[in-house]
């Protein structure tokens, strides 16, 4: 354990400043910036190739679910074969490490799915070279619907929701296929997610089977237009917001926790402090940059309200999740069958999206995703010794394969982000003189390129 003194406060790191504000141990957070290689894959994006996609999977006609499976020109069978075989191209650069599946089942008839159903997910897996069984998700859903959620005759062009999302995921697949990652990432293109988060839900339960250490899942649902209403389907009342992105985070996890373990949660004011929300914390750090373009704007809610999407799907599982949607829908062009009433043109359709966007929202999610699997891992088994009454913090936590060091951060208890740092070396314990009753406390594990990790919050042991 590293400690030192300074002006009466005992802390990990070397001293404060004189003109360090405000008072307390360690220094003023500097969110991680890109370095030469994920920038340069960042600036890889490209928006003609994003509409290229998006353009394609609406030429299908329709990708509802229960659209024909075996027609090469038309439904969601031939968009699930496109796909796959454009991911195998991607693949075909990677020397081996990336691979692509095309796992399925057979849904029974539920709900909107009106007969039984295959449903089939591509996935594109960029084995990691440190830690193959770390594992980072970004996913898009390929499938899309109309008025009617169970019509799979009629057009469903599925521009935005979700072909903006399918595309950030093939995007990244394509240009990190040829970069070697210390931890293993799937793109995945989900299906029928719009009559309940079938696949979705089919490819994170797989993953909690075989016992996969999936420490964070991106979805991106909605990302493809800058351009939204201001009131309900039909306004004509507009706003432009291209450089913002949201995204909603949960809170306490009440899908994986027990009674007493949300009641441990909320006795040490850690309502905030869920795996997702350190998800969401790195995720706002890493991808607000110059590089981006982009603010990613933290919504404090799993999703918005009378919806929901494909990260609930892992996070029932137990898996750190968020998802990013655009920050001003347009519900004329969601949900919609094509056509015009009284001028107003209603349809997801291609000509109301915004590649730049939709390209700029793929850097947020590739600066996200690259950051997290080039890092160490998450610190697990982080404690708060609570034995005694002491106005310090001793924290205790699990080594993480490959990290060089390791950092306390903190921020006030009633502040967003993390606000400060600590350096404290290539330990497992060390003491903080700041009491652990007025601020929250994480630590972050830092690799060897100066990679870090989301942060572990400590529980009282």
């Amino acid at each position: 354990m590293k400690i030192c003194q300074f002006r009466g406060q005992l802390v990990t790191n070397d001293p404060l400043t004189p003109d360090s504000w405000p008072p307390g141990p360690g220094e003023l957070l500097v969110p991680q910036q890109p370095n030469d290689e994920l920038t340069s894959m960042l600036n890889q994006i490209d928006p003609a190739r994003i509409e290229a996609i998006i353009n394609k999977l609406v030429s299908f006609g329709t990708r509802n679910t229960l659209s024909n499976q075996t027609d090469p020109i038309r439904g969601i069978g031939a968009a699930r074969d496109w796909i796959a075989s454009q991911m195998e191209e991607f693949a075909a650069t990677s020397n081996g490490r990336m691979t692509v599946s095309v796992p399925k089942y057979l849904q029974a008839a539920t709900g909107d799915i009106t007969s039984d159903t295959v449903i089939g997910n591509v996935v594109a897996t960029l084995k990691g070279v440190q830690e193959p069984n770390r594992i980072y998700v970004v996913s898009g859903h390929y499938d899309s619907r109309n008025t009617n959620n169970s019509d799979g005759i009629n057009d469903a062009p599925g521009a935005d929701d979700d072909g903006s999302g399918t595309a950030i995921s093939m995007e990244l697949a394509r240009i990190m296929a040829t970069h070697d990652t210390k931890a293993t990432i799937m793109f995945a293109c989900v299906a029928a997610e719009e009559q309940g988060l079938f696949g979705s839900n089919f490819m994170a339960e797989q993953l909690k089977a075989a016992g996969a250490d999936v420490q964070g899942m991106l979805d991106n649902d909605i990302v493809g237009a800058s351009k939204g209403s201001t009131g309900p389907a039909g306004d004509t009342n507009s706003i432009v917001d291209p450089f913002n992105i949201r995204m909603f985070v949960q809170g306490v996890p009440t899908d994986v926790e027990t009674l007493a373990q949300i009641q441990s949660r909320v006795s040490i004011g850690a309502e905030n402090d869920s795996p997702a929300r350190q998800l969401g914390r790195f995720a706002a750090e890493v991808a607000t940059n110059a590089v981006t373009n982009m603010t990613v704007q933290t919504v404090w809610r799993p999703d918005r309200f009378l919806r929901g999407g494909d990260h609930e799907s892992f996070l029932k599982q137990g898996f750190p999740a968020v998802r990013f949607t655009e920050p001003n829908e347009d519900f004329a062009h969601q949900h919609q069958d094509v056509r015009v009433v009284d001028g107003v043109q209603f349809g997801d359709l291609p000509q109301f999206c915004d590649f730049e966007f939709n390209a700029r929202v793929g850097k947020v999610n590739g600066a996200v995703l690259w950051s997290l699997a080039q890092a160490p891992g998450t610190p697990q088994n982080v404690t708060m010794d609570a034995s005694v009454l002491t106005n310090n913090s001793t924290l205790i936590w699990d080594a993480v394969p490959n990290a060089a060091s390791y950092e306390i951060v903190w921020r006030a208890s009633d502040v967003a982000q993390w606000t400060h740092v600590i350096t404290v070396g290539n330990v497992t314990t060390t003491t903080v003189l700041l009491s652990k009753d007025n601020a929250q406390f994480g630590v972050r594990a830092v690799g060897a390129d100066g990679f870090k990790s989301p942060a572990g919050f400590p529980f009282a042991g």
